[in-house]
């Protein structure tokens, strides 16, 4: 339990309201559901007594509110080494190298971000998932939001939720676009291998803008935008489109090789064994100050050298 509780007045314009409703309304940054929990809990008290979340309240009683700890996970604090490009007492900016899965799962107990996180700093232990407000596969490369504190968190989530994080990607697809575009395609579990995802009619609604930044003999280098965070989104939308990210393993099919190829453009492309995707640039405003925040890193060494062989052989 945290040492001060808080204190507040059910305002009289409230009155009528359910109890978890004004509560909402008094306490933004809690979410709704953890507000509940700590009302069923008996962490919150209305003039001392434990109402249901259902009871009216009539305004003028008397709230304390006893927040929680909730621990985030199992995970234990591992010291693995992080990229922190930004960090304050709110949130922590992170860019996360290709190969280092960001939650513990099967087949990957330890050696997480998530377990980074923990050791880097323990108070995470206290929000839900250590904090981490989205995530990037396993072999994508880039940026990742964490919020520190509770309040940042779910301030944080609303923003993603409410499409106030702007994300943008770099990438490499397999084929010549003629130009950019959107992508509109539902996207759910596959029906058969449950690792996978797939555009299905009953799936989430996922919508990806793209634009094309330079054309090689047989691929295309892209900046990608995101309205919605669905799993895989980016790799399902353009390999629906039978332009499959380069390197992707799961949703790239066979390795094409384009005609008249250098041996080094050969070399690269069956070597470059993970999908060419790197998440570049977030923005979204502070959770405590409002602040407009901007992050921007370059992709890493071998998606660089991936661009630079992929020009060589255009020339």
């Amino acid at each position: 339990m945290n040492a001060d509780p808080t204190i507040k007045t059910i305002p009289d314009e409230l009155a009528g309201q359910r109890l978890d409703q004004a509560l909402a309304r008094m306490f933004p940054q809690y979410s709704r559901s953890r507000l509940k929990r700590w009302l069923l809990a008996g962490a919150i008290t209305v003039d001392g007594d434990h109402p249901r979340p259902r009871d009216p309240v009539l305004g003028g009683e008397c709230v304390e509110l006893q927040a929680v700890a909730e621990a985030s996970s199992t995970a234990e604090p591992e010291p693995i080494a992080l990229d922190i490009v930004f960090e304050d007492e709110s949130l922590i900016v992170i860019n996360k190298p290709a190969g280092l899965v960001v939650h513990p799962g099967a087949g990957n107990p330890h050696g997480t971000l998530m377990n980074g996180l923990l050791h880097h700093a323990a108070e995470l232990s206290q929000v839900p998932r250590a904090g981490i407000i989205h995530r990037l596969d396993k072999d994508t490369s880039g940026l990742l939001l964490v919020g520190k504190t509770l309040p940042a968190h779910t301030t944080l989530v609303r923003l993603l939720a409410g499409r106030d994080i702007s994300r943008h990607y770099l990438a490499v697809c397999n084929g010549v676009l003629t130009g950019g575009g959107t992508i509109n395609e539902p996207i759910g579990r596959h029906r058969v291998d449950r690792k996978r995802m797939s555009i299905r009619d009953d799936g989430r609604p996922a919508t990806t803008h793209y634009k094309v930044l330079q054309r090689f003999a047989a691929h295309t280098y892209i900046s990608v935008a995101l309205d919605s965070g669905r799993t895989h989104q980016i790799r399902v939308h353009f390999a629906h489109r039978r332009h499959a990210l380069l390197g992707d393993p799961v949703y790239g099919g066979r390795l094409a090789l384009p005609r008249g190829a250098t041996e080094r453009l050969i070399a690269m492309l069956r070597s470059f064994r993970r999908q060419a995707l790197h998440a570049t640039k977030l923005e979204f405003a502070h959770p405590e100050s409002g602040e407009g925040l901007s992050f921007e890193v370059s992709p890493p060494p071998d998606f660089e050298t991936l661009l630079e062989v992929l020009r060589e052989g255009t020339e």
